[in-house]
């Protein structure tokens, strides 16, 4: 059976200096570890093919299929604020974009495919965990309702990768509205290049934000996507971990899932990713990054925005929008955590209190809410600070329309992708085991869902399972 694919290459006809074209670099014994049927279907595509050795070629970077124009993106990226002028796919071909079945344009993106122009002293490659853990994760937040990057499928290659030691190499496959980052716009910008800018600047609307008619516009839309991922962040206790600008994805969508994780003890100075050293990306402080890298694209957009004076007065006013737009968004992301539809002055000091009280204590964040959902909340915290605060909620759901049961379990998880259990189905598949990343995955597809077979996978580690580090996949 011959693999069609009905890729288009919108990306792949703006100017040559936007990528480098760029074959993956085929791998000695390409095995299937796991293909998303569900995102598969969504996408048009056939799942028995991409099972078939054609697709496995496929989806190990060793065979192009037609009308695939594969290229590596250029872009530039402050990283943990330290300005890097060039950088660019250095492990990662973009074999082209499909039309899904609800008529949405998807770049099909191989991940770990081997050396580029951009990989400067990088092998191109990546090693099984790093793919497991964003295949785990990335589709766990798609199931959480988080606009994420998704993954189409995982191989094995049959080589060994070099990082601390000798791993088995593997390529995900991710799938995403698109791959233009504020690190994109950065690198035209640096280099003063007006017209790749408008040329960018137009492609991104068009694609994007077609309502948008002007670069302030493009910026107040990207303003308002980032606000919206944020506060879904902040309500489902995720840390990035590596927000920098190359990793701030102009469609709205969470990628790049190295040294992330899910908190299980609620504090908001907390921090996991190894190379993070001085908190720059706690969880308490990603909105005031997301502030931070949208300035660097407001400025970008600088040159497009007319006269000088007034165009930084437009786009200042503009990035100035966010801590409101997030502020609401968040507002509304807890309120529904904690029973809450209509709206009262006192919500936002009622959420903070409970917050505050689990940072004091030290609960765990999923289930602390999930309790709250199951109606198990009365004693779930010891002392005077909490009891008050129940009896100030339970007064304050008694001014609801309705039962707040259903819109609780709704909005708090049951399951999520907590590190240790992340952890675990890693080293079982780098021993060969892949049944206990295939039951995470499985769990993790349905996170709200009450699953009596997977009680476990609720609770938070042990002292001994408990991960304290999480690090980036090169």
């Amino acid at each position: 059976m011959t693999l069609h694919i009905p890729f288009e290459n919108t990306y792949a006809d703006l100017p040559d200096h936007f990528f480098s074209r760029q074959a993956p670099v085929a791998v000695r014994q390409p095995l299937l570890v796991a293909v998303n049927a569900e995102l598969a279907r969504e996408l048009g595509l056939d799942v028995s093919q991409l099972k078939g050795a054609d697709g496995i070629n496929m989806l190990a970077g060793n065979m192009v299929p037609a009308g695939a124009k594969p290229l590596a993106q250029v872009y530039a990226a402050h990283q943990f604020g330290g300005w890097v002028a060039q950088l660019g796919d250095g492990r990662a071909v973009l074999l082209g974009e499909i039309i899904d079945q609800n008529g949405q344009r998807r770049d099909i993106q191989l991940k770990g495919s081997g050396r580029t122009p951009y990989s400067r002293n990088g092998d191109g490659r990546a090693w099984l965990g790093p793919v497991l853990r964003e295949y785990i994760v990335s589709e766990a937040m798609h199931g959480l309702g988080v606009p994420t990057t998704r993954a189409l499928a995982a191989v094995t290659t049959g080589e060994a990768v070099q990082r601390e030691t000798i791993l088995p190499g593997a390529v995900l496959t991710r799938v995403a509205a698109s791959h233009t980052r504020v690190g994109t716009f950065q690198y035209f910008a640096a280099r003063q290049d007006v017209d790749a800018l408008q040329k960018l600047t137009d492609y991104v609307i068009a694609r994007h934000y077609p309502n948008a008619t002007s670069p302030i516009e493009l910026l107040d839309e990207v303003i308002r996507s980032q606000a919206g991922l944020i506060a879904k962040w902040m309500s489902v206790g995720f840390i990035h971990g590596v927000m920098n600008t190359d990793n701030m994805t102009i469609s709205g969508e969470t990628i790049d899932y190295g040294p992330c994780a899910f908190m299980d003890r609620y504090h908001p100075e907390k921090v996991f990713s190894s190379i993070d050293q001085f908190g720059r990306y706690a969880y308490c402080r990603q909105p005031d990054v997301a502030v931070w890298n949208l300035a660097q694209l407001a400025s970008s957009l600088l040159p497009l925005m007319g006269k000088p004076n007034a165009a930084i007065e437009m786009a200042t006013a503009s990035v100035h929008q966010f801590p409101e737009i997030y502020a609401d968004a968040r507002l509304s992301e807890f309120r529904r955590k904690i029973g809450l539809t209509c709206n009262k002055e006192t919500d936002r000091e009622l959420i903070q209190t409970l917050l505050d009280i689990m940072a004091e204590k030290g609960t765990d964040f999923t289930n602390t809410f999930r309790s709250l959902a199951q109606g198990r909340g009365a004693g779930l915290i010891k002392g005077e600070n909490y009891a008050k605060w129940f009896g100030d909620w339970q007064a304050r759901l008694k001014l609801e329309n309705g039962r707040a049961d259903n819109l609780m379990l709704a909005s708090n998880p049951a399951y999520i992708p907590r590190n240790h259990r992340i952890e675990a189905a890693i080293k079982s598949a780098v021993s060969g085991d892949f049944a206990p990343f295939e039951t995470l995955h499985q769990v993790l597809k349905n996170p709200f869902d009450e699953q009596p077979d997977f009680m476990d996978y609720r609770q938070p580690p042990e002292p001994e399972e408990e991960v304290k580090r999480t690090f980036c996949g090169t």
